[in-house]
């Protein structure tokens, strides 16, 4: 059968569309179709499985490599696949982060991984203009900015970089363990319980910096998460921007309907 013109469905993940990825002329690309029978190769390969070269996949479905490399990067992006040496294996399940005050810790212990975190700084400053307000701060007074790599079962899957007062956290440089959760050392250590917070969620590409330290392509696109948090009191607290790789991650939230 021609691969561009097929309405199999066969391959639609559980709770896509009825016509996903299928224009209504019912016509798709070559690389489409040689990524939906590659998206069911992966089932059966699972977790871990190797996948076979892209020569070996060009025969088998009798096209071109570069459609089967096309088809392949666009797993890559989705996060189905991923490099391992000088081959390519069915990627794990994504880490679902939930939208909450519940800290990247927590979240991942959740399903079950290891969590962790490499630092990369940990520099007092004096506070800019433009980041006192969120801080609760005047400019110029002291700040610390804390930048890690966020690691899951030791693999890196993004970047954190944290602000917070010298005032509300004075003893941070000495007392805080630079591989565990921030959130737990304010709530356990110096007794500060989070209220609330704003957040801003967006897509990225990462810059060739952090690209480097998270150890993927530039060309990845990014989850980009940006959170003022205040505690119990209403005080401003922290300001965080956290990146996530995109093929690693997603995000859950549970909504409340209201009435009216």
């Amino acid at each position: 059968m021609d691969p561009t013109h097929t309405h199999d469905e066969s391959a639609r993940p559980p709770g896509a569309p009825v016509r996903a990825g299928i224009p209504e002329h019912g016509r798709i690309p070559k690389y489409y179709a040689v990524k939906a029978q590659v998206a069911v190769l992966l089932d059966e390969l699972g977790e871990g499985g190797l996948l076979p070269t892209e020569r070996e996949l060009a025969v088998r479905f009798e096209v071109s490599r570069e459609t089967v490399r096309q088809a392949l990067r666009e797993l890559l992006l989705e996060g189905r696949l991923r490099r391992m040496g000088r081959g390519t294996v069915v990627a794990g399940p994504k880490l679902e982060q939930p939208l909450s005050l519940a800290s990247y810790t927590e979240g991942v212990r959740r399903q079950g991984r290891r969590p962790g975190r490499s630092l990369i700084g940990l520099d007092r400053l004096a506070c800019p203009a433009a980041l006192a307000p969120d801080l609760g701060v005047a400019p110029g007074d002291p700040v610390w900015h804390l930048e890690r790599v966020l690691l899951a079962d030791d693999e890196r899957v993004g970047l954190e970089s944290t602000y917070v007062a010298v005032e509300r956290a004075p003893g941070l440089d000495a007392e805080f363990e630079p591989d565990s959760s921030f959130y737990a050392y304010l709530r356990e250590r110096l007794g500060i319980g989070f209220g609330d917070a704003d957040e801003r969620l967006e897509t990225v590409l990462a810059t060739p910096r952090e690209a480097l330290l998270i150890g993927t392509p530039p060309a990845l696109p990014m989850l980009l998460i940006h959170r003022v948090s205040r505690d119990t009191e209403g005080r401003p607290l922290e300001r965080v921007r956290s990146l996530y790789r995109g093929d690693r991650f997603s995000f859950t939230t549970h909504l409340r309907g209201t009435e009216g």
